[in-house]
């Protein structure tokens, strides 16, 4: 019985592609980049000698850069994601790093397998392309997910300012000092251009339809009815803080509650392509048979149409939105 490795060698060649994007980017931009690190970004480019408005200059072009570069060719399949997980990385270098790692899988399919050379040109550029939005989107749900575990502590930590006699703005720059990345940051950029002269409602909203977040949209329209009718801003923040735990309480409960069938759903989409690649490994010439007759090719569309509609529909009934 002969064990076809081809297979584990398309895998191998994926891992290697994600794995030399992330290390061409924490080389490019050191680890101020890391959301691990305890330092906010910020902080780390001020006292490495940047001025001021340097730093804040640099930030807001990397927090926009993305949104309005939709039009460069396939971009726009990645460009809200990369929005979202702000990178650094401009839009140009991420098309250039999919034509970079399309190469690099081109090159490791040419050495380690013997498919023929259209394949592994079709294979390999959908592992550069691929490779990179899965990047993306897995910087972009980290991130997201981080800021939103963070929100509740930033706006008690507001309060306690507030409460203790200082400014928003003070508070602000509190939090922007005291709070890792990336709210760290992204507090840091909205006390910047407040000390510029720009309104914080306004910096504020435009974080939150930035970032699409109900949370921060609930944040700067308290700030806006404070400016404009006045009230113990300390209070409303206090309240609000509760009721984004509660949300936040919720979200878990009700992602603990459809967990079974979102992974029953990827499960039943995965296995058929697992079975596939098992088949193959154990005897290659199973579908020898089957594969030149004229139905092979159709059916094999019909089947991926059917696994990618349970995607799609598996993940509709299990978003439930708190």
């Amino acid at each position: 019985m002969e064990i076809s490795s081809e297979p584990l060698i398309y895998g191998l060649i994926f891992v290697g592609v994600l794995v030399l994007v992330e290390g061409i980017y924490l080389a490019a931009f050191g680890k101020s980049i890391s959301l691990n690190s305890r330092v906010n970004r910020r902080l780390q480019m001020l006292e490495s000698g940047k001025g001021r408005e340097q730093v804040l200059e640099q930030l807001r072009k990397e927090m926009s850069q993305h949104i309005k570069s939709q039009s460069i060719p396939f971009y726009a399949l990645l460009a809200e994601k990369a929005q979202k997980a702000n990178l650094a990385f401009t839009p140009p270098q991420l098309v250039m790093m999919m034509g970079v790692l399309t190469l690099v899988a081109f090159v490791g399919l040419t050495v380690g397998t013997e498919t023929a050379i259209g394949v592994r040109a079709l294979v390999s550029v959908g592992m550069g392309i691929g490779g990179i939005y899965f990047w993306v989107a897995g910087k972009a749900k980290k991130r997201m997910r981080l800021i939103e575990e963070q929100l509740p502590d930033a706006v008690e930590l507001m309060v306690r300012s507030l409460r203790v006699g200082h400014p928003f703005i003070a508070s602000l720059n509190i939090v922007a000092k005291e709070v890792a990345d990336p709210l760290g940051t992204e507090m840091g950029i909205i006390a910047d251009e407040a000390a510029y002269g720009r309104d914080v409602g306004e910096a504020l909203k435009a974080m939150a339809e930035r970032l699409q977040m109900q949370d921060l949209r609930f944040l700067a329209v308290a700030v806006n009815i404070q400016q404009t009718s006045g009230g113990n801003l300390a209070e409303v923040l206090d309240g609000l803080a509760v009721v984004i735990r509660s949300r936040f309480k919720l979200f878990r409960k009700v992602a603990a509650i459809t967990a079974e069938a979102n992974w029953s759903g990827k499960f039943l989409s995965a296995f058929p392509i697992v079975a596939l690649i098992g088949i193959n490994m154990v005897q290659p010439n199973y579908y020898d048979k089957v594969i030149e007759t004229p139905v092979f090719i159709p059916a094999c569309f019909v089947v991926g149409g059917f696994l990618l509609a349970n995607l799609v529909i598996m993940k509709k009934l299990t978003n439930i939105q708190v």
